[in-house]
Formats: structure tokens, C-alpha cells, sequence
């Protein structure tokens, strides 16, 4: 277990990290990143049961599957600094012949990475096949998924819904990163999601909301209540509040961070607000 504070100063790294990476090849997705670096951390740090000797199987070992595979930084630098792969790789982010490409890959083999994700909506639906085939193995660990709000826009997401309660898949928890914004706009405004705690209940599924999406106390909250629920013959989903751009002002309260680098004066006011904890790579 790992205090508050020792948790609080792993993502900030995370964010040097993201903002660094983005910066250095003028491309990639920093405001996702940004959001979802505290559940991630918390899921990494401190809920996951896995090891960094890895393998595809991944077997007596909780799983991880990002279906929004753009905001890769985040997964990337979570990744490296829990131990699957060097720090220093970091650095090759989306450059020829890298390991860390744009989105997640698996043919490159980089440790951690157990799907390709860049097309939107189909995260859901590989979860839910591994998430079975725990279950006929006879083993007892968890499946996490990661998705954007805008992602649940893709019809296969509610397809994957319908089957995982309809199949009792209860050893599988969704996440959807909830903070109302994608590429071109507000989610309202581009094509609105309604009730989301409805629309998956009605589905059959148990859904938890984690308010503060961005505060680590309140995630490993939700997280604990979440992984309660598992087992008792529904799946689970977490609608994880956070804001887009977190822990860097200019880049938080807008979508224009989604997909867009930081200029060279933006990365020293990135890395000023967020104090070097870990060590740069």
C-alpha cells in the first residue's frame, strides 16, 4: 500500500511525463491523459493484483484494456514507471520504428499492452471475451476496461453491454471517463449521451459514480466499492467524473487539449506547475 502522498507524487510525474512526451514530436493527446491520470495511477499502485513479468495470457493476474486508445501517454508512462518496460523509453513516443506508437499496438510486443486500441467502441467487446474465458478457466481475478464518454457514442459499446449482463459477466469493470467533452466539442453538443447511469442500469448493469474523478482518495473509494460488487452476477460500471486537461491550467475547462500539443513556452509552464517528484527520463 502506498499513502496518499506517495500517490499524489506519482502522477504528477505522470504529468511531466505526458506533457513531455507530446511536446517532443508535436503530437499526440495530452487532455484525456491528463484526466485519467489518477485512476490510473490508483488502479496500477494500488488495486490491480498483476506482475511485470508479462505475458499475453495474463493469467492469475487482474487486466487492463484502454478502448480509448488515443490518450496512450498516460497508459505508457503508468506503465514504465510501474516497472513493465524502462523509463527512458518514453522518449521514443511516437517516433520511427518506437515501441510506443500513437495508439497501443501489440505486434511490437511492448510490455502491458494486450490489444490494439484505436478504433473507438471495440474495447468493451475484447474485455468481455477475456473476462469469459477467466471465468471457464477458473480464474478468480478482475478485468478493468477504460473508455471516453464520446467513445459511448460507437454502437458496439451497447452491444457489449447487452451481452455481458446478459451473460452474467461479473467479474468485468468498465470505466468511462466522464468529462463531458471529445474532439470537436461539449458531448451535449456533438451527440448527447442522456442519463448514463440509467442507460446501463436498464442494461443490467451496477453502476457507481466516483464524483471526484481527479482525487485519489475518492477513486480508491470507488474502486474498493466497485471490486465489492463483482461476483454477484452482474457487471459493473464506473462513471469516473473527471476534467479533461487536469493539473494544467490552461489546458483544463476546454476540448481544444484533446488532441494538441503544448508549445515550448506552455511545456515550462506545464512542468512548473507540477514539480519534478520521480525523475525525468
Amino acid at each position: 500500500m502506498h499513502s496518499i502522498k506517495e500517490l499524489e507524487d506519482f502522477s504528477t510525474q505522470i504529468r511531466r511525463d505526458i506533457v513531455r512526451m507530446v511536446h517532443a514530436v508535436k503530437s499526440g493527446h495530452p487532455g484525456g491523459s491528463l484526466g485519467c491520470n489518477e485512476f490510473l495511477t490508483v488502479l496500477f499502485k494500488e488495486v490491480m493484483d498483476y506482475s511485470t513479468n508479462f505475458d499475453m495470457d495474463g493469467v492469475g493476474e487482474d487486466l487492463f484494456f484502454l478502448s480509448n486508445g488515443h490518450i496512450s501517454p498516460v497508459l505508457y508512462s503508468v506503465l514504465a514507471r510501474s516497472g513493465f518496460f524502462p523509463v527512458e523509453e518514453l522518449a521514443t513516443f511516437r517516433k520511427i520504428n518506437t515501441r510506443l506508437q500513437g495508439h497501443p499496438t501489440t505486434h511490437e510486443g511492448l510490455p502491458g499492452i494486450r490489444m490494439s486500441a484505436g478504433s473507438l467502441g471495440q474495447g468493451l467487446s475484447v474485455a468481455i471475451g477475456v473476462a469469459n474465458a477467466k471465468k471457464l478457466n477458473g480464474d478468480s481475478k478482475l478485468v478493468y476496461t477504460l473508455h471516453g464518454d464520446g467513445e459511448l457514442q460507437e454502437g458496439q459499446i451497447w452491444e457489449g453491454a447487452m451481452y455481458a449482463a446478459g451473460k452474467n459477466v461479473d467479474n468485468l469493470i468498465a470505466t468511462i471517463d466522464y468529462n463531458l467533452k471529445q474532439i470537436d466539442g461539449p458531448t451535449d453538443e456533438v451527440m448527447p449521451l442522456g442519463n448514463l447511469r440509467d442507460k446501463f442500469e436498464a442494461f443490467g448493469w451496477v453502476v457507481f459514480d466516483i464524483e471526484k474523478g481527479n482525487d485519489i482518495e475518492s477513486i480508491i473509494v470507488g474502486l474498493k466499492k466497485a471490486k465489492e460488487a463483482t461476483g454477484k452476477g452482474k457487471p459493473v460500471c464506473i462513471l469516473l467524473h473527471t476534467e479533461m486537461g487536469n493539473g494544467i491550467d490552461y489546458m483544463m475547462g476546454t476540448h481544444a487539449w484533446h488532441g494538441k500539443f503544448p508549445s515550448d513556452e506552455q511545456l515550462v509552464s506545464a512542468l512548473e506547475q507540477n514539480k519534478e517528484t520521480l525523475g525525468d527520463y
